[in-house]
């Protein structure tokens, strides 16, 4: 996206949003029809909802109804954010969930005229110059692009042309984004400030996440790069086909990919092509899907079946690289843990492997958090696992994980998404697909390989370059704490548990040593004054040594008061 992260967010504070008040009004105006008024004037955007417009029958549709609705009709940028929260069942509620997966790009087609200035923008020069042949009618029409079949030039191709597909941004499309994003910015602060029910959700990080996934989707230079990385990784593999990508014709706004001659699985002609092996479609993609998560840590993160091609000789082919998932090597080995633990039933072990890839916390009870996994897993196991959707399992334990208030890694939820539509598509090629045993057979060789002498070679080489890093800085290190501590303003800073409760109650231990003191100290004066004060008396007892134990016996009364009323 041309606008910077760094700067949609400064943008947010307000000022953004506004600068695009009419856009804000819309919004505020739309939710309102939709049953949402009262939110938009907890969150003090009354003033935008200058004409009470008559809605729909809230009584009629859930909330989640209502929103999902409310967000097709303000358009891709709503649609694509309720696409994000629909993978996201640790974030917000399940009935939002399931509603959002009903939401789709329906977006009619430009003109090729209006997209034509996009095109010739981006090569300066007249397209005939470019193309041979050009179809003007699209293969294909989303929020964000327009896909038409097209001929290169023999000489910017293969002899007499490449066929190739042409993907174009929608013009304008960056501009609706910012404005959109920067008024999601300025909502999302004012639902955690004033509706604190939301910020449980943490609205703000939710658009952040948002923000990230556009920027990377809207600039084809970055998918170009993932489908070089992804043409690297696959170099060897003849039964995967990653599409040539013409780097000269591509640019920040078009991109330009060889057309593969295979069928998009999702067309039922894609399985009755003559010649097919089902068996071998079916263990090219599952082999091509887990070489992505385990070997490569780069997997494609929208694979649907409109996204995986099946080419005439029973290989498979991938399209579409503008969402990938990138996974370390801690959370690769987490996964493998996750699928040797399902298979086992070992839910204390699943749990561990949650807690160690989300970040720490002191509060999470092991125990119970294993038993509530237990709880929603063990009835789908030792039963037929052909009818068990593991990815929709696996996306059912992220809520688990929300309650006891886990936050997973994005990457994680992209990977447990991807593992759903996977499942999916294997279904559509053999009803009786099932995930799990060539999910462990890939946690098998995961497990070889970390014998694997090359693997030992290199994890030697990071222990010593970690620890010649500690050895090299400790000395610093230390020299530096030694320096703190012998600094005359060094002091340890403690955070306590209900530190006010603390602090009160040393003050109040404080006061009572004190008034303890002068108490004792006004008898031991009174006892002294007996032996040394002559004058008048009363009761007895000399008139000083009478007053010392009268005072003394009134702050006592006055200390025992205090300390029955506290």
């Amino acid at each position: 996206m041309t606008v910077s992260r760094r700067n949609t967010r400064r943008g947010r504070r307000g000022g953004s949003a506004l600068r695009n008040a009419a856009r804000l009004r819309t919004i505020a105006s739309v939710f309102a029809r939709y049953g949402f008024q009262n939110i938009a004037e907890r969150i003090r955007l009354g003033r935008f909802l200058v004409e009470r417009l008559s809605g729909i029958d809230a009584d009629q549709y859930t909330p989640a109804e209502r929103l999902r609705m409310a967000f097709e009709e303000l358009g891709p940028t709503f649609v694509k954010l309720g696409q994000l929260l629909a993978t996201r069942p640790d974030l917000i509620p399940e009935e939002f969930v399931e509603e959002f997966k009903r939401l789709h790009d329906r977006v009619g087609a430009l003109p090729f005229e209006q997209m034509r200035s996009t095109l010739e923008h981006q090569y300066g020069r007249n397209l005939d110059d470019v193309f041979s042949e050009i179809d003007t009618n699209p293969i294909g029409a989303a929020s964000i692009a327009q896909v038409y079949r097209a001929v290169l030039k023999s000489s910017a191709g293969a002899v007499g042309g490449a066929k190739v597909v042409v993907k174009v941004q929608r013009p304008g499309i960056l501009e609706v984004i910012k404005n959109d994003v920067g008024v999601l910015y300025f909502l999302a602060e004012r639902l955690a400030a004033f509706v604190p029910e939301a910020a449980v959700f943490n609205p703000v990080g939710i658009v952040d996440e948002f923000f990230k996934t556009l920027e990377l989707e809207t600039n084809f230079i970055v998918e170009a790069n993932n489908i070089k990385r992804f043409q690297q990784n696959f170099r060897d593999d003849p039964t995967v086909k990653i599409p040539h990508v013409y780097l000269e014709h591509s640019g920040q706004k078009v991109l330009v990919l060889e057309a593969l001659e295979g069928i998009a699985l999702s067309q039922p002609a894609a399985l009755q092509q003559e010649g097919l092996n089902r068996d071998e479609v079916m263990r090219a993609g599952v082999r091509c899907y887990f070489r992505q998560v385990f070997l490569h840590g780069l997997f494609h993160g929208d694979l649907h079946a409109g996204n995986l091609f099946v080419m005439p000789d029973s290989s498979v082919g991938l399209i579409d690289f503008g969402i990938v998932g990138r996974l370390n090597q801690r959370v690769r080995d987490a996964i493998a843990n996750m699928f040797v633990a399902l298979y086992t039933e070992d839910y204390e072990r699943l749990a561990y492997e949650y807690v160690d890839l989300a970040p720490f916390n002191e509060a999470i009870d092991i125990d119970d958090f294993a038993r509530d996994l237990q709880d929603l897993l063990a009835p789908h196991f030792g039963l037929n696992l052909k009818s068990v959707n593991l990815g929709r399992l696996l996306m059912s334990t992220t809520v688990v994980a929300a309650k006891h208030r886990l936050v997973l890694p994005s990457e994680l939820m992209l990977f447990f998404k991807s593992i759903v539509t996977v499942e999916g598509m294997g279904r559509i090629i053999r009803s009786d697909f099932d995930l799990l045993p060539h999910a462990l057979e890939f946690t098998d060789e995961l497990v070889r390989g970390k014998v694997d002498p090359q693997r030992m070679k290199e994890d030697a080489m990071g222990f010593g370059r970690d620890s010649a890093m500690l050895v090299r800085t400790l000395p610093r290190q230390l020299r530096q704490f030694v320096r703190r501590v012998n600094h005359p303003d060094f002091a340890f800073r403690l955070s306590l548990v209900e530190l006010e409760e603390v602090k009160k109650s040393l003050e109040s231990s404080s006061n009572l040593m004190f008034l303890g003191l002068v108490i004792a100290g006004l008898m031991i004066s009174g006892s002294a004054t007996m032996f040394i004060d002559r004058g008048a008396l009363i009761f007895g007892i000399p008139l000083l040594s009478a007053i010392f134990y009268g005072l003394a016996g009134a702050l006592g009364l006055a200390a025992f008061r205090n300390y029955i009323k506290k």
